[in-house]
């Protein structure tokens, strides 16, 4: 996984409450386990017509936001089921960070296994940062600091301290697994000693 630090970007401003995980990926695009080639597919519903035209007043068909690192969304944003994929098409497209006043758990907390980071900020604060994208003005993700930048503004965000460090360092559930290699190992050399009986080899 990526480390994530800072992130400088024009964002795109999708002011669309409940866009839920179905939006984000369709059920289509669930067949395959690999992370990249979703990005194409990213809103599909919203980006493309029925005979696979695209629909160039969609905001990220049109240019700079086709290139957006940072997506400002509405409320409940990632709702509905509980697709890994839905992150998986957000991270392909290139966009690391949401912005969102709320998310649905599951979605927020996939967002941090694959590198993406989800901010949480009140309605007056986004309505703030969503001036820069109406403007095509980039505005800068201070992770570590945790803080945007624009302008000659900034706004702090909150987030949880384990979360940030698994993103600075670009730490997935495998990458933590290994971290504790040395600990698994000792334990298995312990159990095969006291209780042999389990171990078929």
């Amino acid at each position: 996984m990526q480390k994530f630090n800072k992130l400088k970007s024009i964002p795109a401003y999708l002011p669309i409450v409940n866009i839920d995980t179905d939006m984000l990926i369709p059920k289509q695009f669930l067949k395959t386990i690999k992370r990249t080639g979703l990005g194409k597919n990213l809103f599909f519903e919203m980006r493309y017509d029925e005979k696979g035209k695209i629909i160039k007043d969609f905001i990220l068909n049109q240019d700079p936001f086709n290139k957006s690192k940072i997506l400002i969304a509405g409320k409940n944003f990632g709702c509905g089921s509980s697709r890994e994929h839905a992150p998986w098409a957000l991270l392909d497209f290139g966009i690391t960070c949401v912005i969102s006043p709320s998310y649905a758990d599951i979605f927020y907390n996939n967002c941090f296994k694959n590198g993406i980071l989800p901010i949480i900020l009140d309605d007056e604060k986004i309505k703030q940062i969503s001036q820069y994208s109406n403007r095509k003005e980039e505005i800068e993700v201070d992770l570590y600091n945790q803080k945007i930048v624009f302008g000659n503004n900034e706004i702090k965000f909150e987030l949880d301290a384990f979360k940030k460090k698994c993103l600075l360092e670009g730490l997935d559930d495998i990458a933590l697994s290994l971290e504790k290699t040395d600990k698994i190992i000792s334990f298995e050399k312990n159990l095969k000693n006291t209780k042999p009986w389990i171990f078929n080899d």
